[in-house]
């Protein structure tokens, strides 16, 4: 449960960092490349044993952490779009939602057992997430649009259902840090291909602000993936449960975290969800 609870306060501190970014001017798209390269660089630094580039391609995971890589991309950017065009409570309910992918995942592939108190639990988990991230009535003026959500949630569960495969089937304990490390590599590696592909359009500018401000995410993005893949190796808990109670408790902390730090405003749908995230994760942990 450590583990658990270290991804959850990870993945809450970057919420807090995206504030801060808005706050500071910070560009989100620079910021997020060097996040990238400062997780990976966190992850081999944690790497105990010797890293040779002429081995790591041999490694069984190496394609598929690559793909992991260019997924994490991918989604970022559909998130953000969802966020401009729809609002940022349908980009956060779609993101959080998709627990039903790797829940699922694991009952289907991993024979996984669900009680009627869990189900019942996932169910409230659900309506939790809708409830705590609301926050206005977004309207939907082209149905076209509603491709991004959609695509949103697949892509989250499909991350987290990867996560799950991979630590499960194929990453060694010890490898754990270095699998980390070079599924964020990849990230960078895309990210600043597309950065080179637009610096022939446009001259960039390296600000200092989006290079702090990329320092300041890599760390926690870095632990809260690492952390997360720690919680998946205990053998006490399933991937149900700890997908559900790590999607709730971000969902409900970055809520509280934004009435700290940020004075915002809480609707009383906002309280319910809160509430029902907690009767949740207790049904769940049951």
């Amino acid at each position: 449960m450590l583990y658990l609870a270290l991804s959850i306060l990870f993945s809450s501190l970057i919420f807090v960092i995206f504030k801060l970014f808005s706050v500071y001017k910070v560009q989100t798209h620079y910021a997020i490349i060097i996040n990238y390269l400062v997780a990976s660089s966190v992850g081999f630094g944690f790497y105990d044993d010797t890293i040779s580039l002429d081995t790591l391609p041999q490694k069984k995971w190496f394609w598929g952490a690559f793909a992991l890589g260019l997924l994490f991309i991918i989604v970022f950017n559909l998130m953000a779009k969802t966020s401009q065009q729809l609002g940022v409570s349908v980009a956060s309910v779609a993101t959080k939602m998709s627990l039903v992918i790797p829940v699922l995942f694991g009952v289907i592939v991993y024979q996984e057992h669900l009680g009627i108190v869990k189900i019942i639990g996932i169910l409230l988990a659900l309506i939790a997430v809708y409830f705590a991230s609301i926050k206005k009535k977004t309207i939907v003026t082209k149905q076209s649009l509603l491709v991004l959500p959609a695509a949103v949630f697949i892509g989250s569960g499909a991350i987290d259902m990867s996560l799950s495969y991979f630590q499960k089937e194929v990453v060694a304990s010890d490898e754990l840090s270095l699998f980390s490390a070079f599924v964020f590599a990849s990230a960078a590696f895309i990210g600043l291909l597309t950065i080179l592909t637009q610096a022939f359009k446009k001259k960039i500018k390296i600000d200092t602000k989006n290079i702090l401000g990329g320092i300041a995410l890599g760390i926690p993005n870095y632990f809260s993936i690492y952390f997360l893949l720690r919680a998946l190796q205990n053998n006490t808990l399933t991937n149900a449960t700890i997908f559900t109670i790590n999607n709730v408790s971000i969902v409900m902390c970055s809520t509280l975290l934004g009435i700290l730090f940020f004075k915002e405003h809480i609707s009383q749908k906002n309280w319910i969800g809160i509430a029902i995230a907690v009767i949740s994760i207790v049904m769940v942990a049951l």
